[in-house]
């Protein structure tokens, strides 16, 4: 690790074979947790190149346990995280939106690590159990149109990076990893990230593969829709900026998005939103993220069709009856 971290001190950068294997060098524990910290923390005083970034996602696939969801149809929704707006959690509370509007969702997630509530929090909290046993997390998209993944149970290696990133509370590049290595490999991705820059390079990465693919960045910082301004977004057959207007929704301010910076607080915010009592802020900004899904999804739908879906999941309460369904299986 020592040469490792000369050679990076020296502003030089790694190929995608050298990310790959330092990478799983530190996963299977072969480095102390202040060597882990120092590596780290190279990439956040530089940017990481496309091949870094490729290289650790090759790692972490390799290291992982995968689920073989290939006779299904599903989709993704995953933000990076990282971008210091501590929202509530939009992204999981649009895939049940989603899943109630007929998709099948495989949500990626894990405890918060540079927030106050990530996914896994707030689904643990909420009553959800946990799983990597094949069988019942397909019954779970078969019953009820939506599973969840947590990502320690999928990728175990990770145990040995957990403690340097609680400890950190920053974003690092663990974050743009995140949505990269879902282990059910879903066939439809929508990605928030926190940064143009990331955008084009998520956008080089998924042109490779063969995903059906939204990726979003809001200019004001957002890793999601947040209609607190205008956002970017690419995708397999686009790149065009969005405004809330040409949604048809109007722009909210950010205090109106806020997490409460616990999971107690930013759960009851969750179940809130789900039992119809979300503020109009709150809803909008689910049933934009969700309806971006549900486009992505569903091509051959036009924005319009695929807003109002949302809106009936979520107000029409689908995506509640969607939500109980699956913690009642638990």
């Amino acid at each position: 690790m020592r040469e490792i971290l000369n050679y990076l001190f020296e502003f030089k950068r790694l190929t995608i074979q050298e990310a790959e294997e330092i990478l799983t060098e530190i996963t299977s524990g072969k480095h102390s947790d202040a060597e882990i910290s120092a590596f780290i923390t190279v990439f956040n005083m530089r940017t990481i190149s496309i091949e870094e970034l490729a290289g650790f996602r090759n790692a972490l696939l390799k290291t992982c346990l995968p689920i073989d969801l290939s006779g299904y149809n599903t989709i993704d929704l995953c933000g990076t995280g990282g971008d210091g707006k501590d929202t509530f959690n939009i992204s999981t509370l649009s895939a049940f939106v989603v899943a109630g509007a007929g998709a099948l969702v495989a949500k990626h997630g894990n405890y918060a690590a540079s927030s106050g509530c990530g996914s896994s929090n707030v689904m643990e909290y909420l009553g959800y159990k946990f799983s990597n046993n094949h069988e019942r997390l397909r019954n779970e998209l078969d019953e009820c149109g939506i599973t969840f993944l947590h990502a320690p149970l999928f990728n175990p290696a990770m145990k040995n990076v957990a403690p340097v990133r609680r400890a950190l509370r920053l974003k690092t590049f663990f974050n743009m990893l995140g949505p990269l290595v879902n282990p059910g490999r879903p066939q439809n991705q929508i990605v928030g990230v926190y940064s143009l820059e990331l955008a084009r390079m998520y956008n080089y990465l998924y042109q490779k593969s063969d995903i059906n693919y939204a990726i979003i960045h809001s200019l004001d910082g957002y890793d999601e829709i947040s209609l607190t301004g205008d956002f970017k977004m690419l995708t397999n057959r686009s790149d065009k900026m969005i405004s809330p207007a040409s949604l048809g929704m109007e722009v909210v301010k950010a205090e109106e998005l806020a997490g409460t910076g616990d999971v107690q607080g930013t759960a009851a915010i969750f179940a809130n939103v789900l039992h119809g009592r979300g503020t109009t802020p709150q809803n909008s900004v689910v049933i934009a993220n969700a309806a971006m899904a549900i486009s992505t999804y569903f091509p051959e739908k036009g924005m319009e069709q695929c807003l109002e879906e949302a809106k009936s999941s979520l107000i029409g309460g689908k995506a509640l009856k969607v939500f109980n369904k699956l913690i009642d299986r638990q």
